[in-house]
């Protein structure tokens, strides 16, 4: 058992110390951290400094400038109003010398509504005229009202949102507030088990590669049973993805801590989520991890050179890209049938499983199987697994076919 920690260990510290895992870690922490002030990130890029922007306005009659003023006073640091006298000639000359940056022209149309003209040097990525349109939409209602001689209450009656709810009557379906609550930890999951797959899958059988290609591997068989190998490996890329995962969301939790107003509303987030939703995530994380993992430790030991460890784990990549796609669809529609069915096959369970765990009220036994489903999976590759690592591990050469996993179940059998 010694040599076992040993081996996972050194797994572990090796993989730690290495350039592409130090790289990877403060780029998605950065990604993070970006995503958890991303409403930041555009007001700063949106700022000017804090400058309002002065606008020029002609108002035909003078009836629309002060209900317009009255509308565009929560945005006064942005944008003021300036009444013009003296013809619209002169206001243009004011705008290119840069005594103001807008001109606005109101005038009555044959409706008798509004109608306005905004004239600027430029109009790309001009906040004014955007919020003085708003504004004056507010004051043609105000008009209209007025005309048609109705009150106040009346117009946010007919303005008011329709009043329309969801209820699901299905005993496998939950209510709109639960899907609400579960969605974004459901796509969560799908996608972190994606990336984890690809990511720690392909270091696996990375790892084994890169021994078997400097020969430590044969020093290794000699001191250590392969089957040790291959679980201390596995177990070892497993310790480094929780020590990544836990930098990350300790990264997130102080950018989202840092860009709320308070810690509670960090915790409303996830209050409505099911604890037990929660540890189920955990549950099914950990053994698609175990499932994947198992079989890019094999995949790995049956190629010599670095190089060829993407020619055998492709295959098992386009199986993982297939589980994330239908879990997408799934999103939308996880009473379907092909969801339910592609829920008990190992490959997809992980995912799909959880998927329908989140999206509905799924009866225990249903759970249940598909946990079972996927343990019985891991102990049968992980069997099968051992012997073809065992062999793998004492092949080199080119990747040919199938018929290398039966050499390499045949030297297995003679190493024992």
């Amino acid at each position: 058992m010694n040599k076992f920690f040993i081996i996972l260990f050194h797994t572990f510290f090796s993989k730690l110390k290495s350039k592409s895992f130090i790289i990877s870690t403060i780029i998605t922490a950065v990604i993070v951290a970006g995503i958890a002030n991303i409403d930041r990130i555009f007001e700063a890029f949106e700022d000017r400094g804090g400058e309002t922007e002065v606008v020029g306005v002609y108002d035909e009659e003078d009836e629309y400038t002060s209900l317009l003023q009255e509308h565009l006073e929560p945005f006064s640091d942005q944008v003021m109003l300036t009444p013009l006298t003296g013809s619209e000639q002169d206001g243009m000359e004011r705008l290119e010398n840069g005594e103001i940056d807008g001109l606005l022209s109101l005038t009555t149309g044959s409706d008798e509504m509004p109608h306005a003209v905004y004239r600027a040097k430029t109009v790309v990525n001009e906040r004014a005229p955007q919020i003085i349109e708003q504004a004056l939409q507010q004051v043609k209602v105000e008009v209209a009202t007025a005309r048609l001689g109705l009150d106040e209450s009346t117009v946010e009656g007919i303005y008011a949102p329709v009043s329309f709810q969801t209820e699901a009557t299905s005993d496998t379906a939950r209510s709109e507030e639960e899907l609400t609550q579960t969605r974004f930890l459901v796509n969560a999951l799908v996608v972190v088990i994606y990336f984890s797959v690809l990511a720690y899958g392909n270091m696996i059988a990375m790892e084994v590669a890169t021994e078997k290609s400097s020969r430590v591997m044969e020093i290794l068989v000699s001191s250590v049973s392969p089957v040790k190998q291959m679980f201390a490996k596995i177990f070892g890329i497993g310790l480094l993805g929780i020590v990544q995962y836990m930098l990350i969301i300790l990264i997130g939790y102080l950018s989202m801590r840092g860009s709320m107003e308070s810690d509670g509303m960090i915790g409303d987030m996830f209050s409505g989520v099911p604890v037990v939703l929660m540890l189920y995530a955990l549950v099914f994380f950990l053994l698609g991890y175990l499932f994947y993992a198992t079989i890019s430790a094999v995949l790995g030991s049956l190629v010599s050179r670095t190089e060829e460890v993407n020619i055998v784990i492709t295959p098992l990549t386009l199986i993982v890209v297939v589980a994330f796609l239908i879990s997408m669809f799934g999103l939308n529609a996880p009473e379907s049938a092909i969801i339910t069915v592609t829920s008990y096959i190992p490959f997809f369970t992980p995912m799909v499983m959880f998927l329908r765990v989140g999206m509905l009220q799924l009866p225990f036994w249903e759970i249940a199987l598909g946990i079972t489903v996927m343990v019985a999976s891991i102990v049968l590759f992980a069997i099968i697994g051992a012997r073809i690592y065992k062999g793998g591990v004492l092949m080199y050469g080119k990747v040919s076919s199938l018929k290398d996993i039966k050499q390499a179940l045949a030297l297995s059998k003679k190493e024992s």
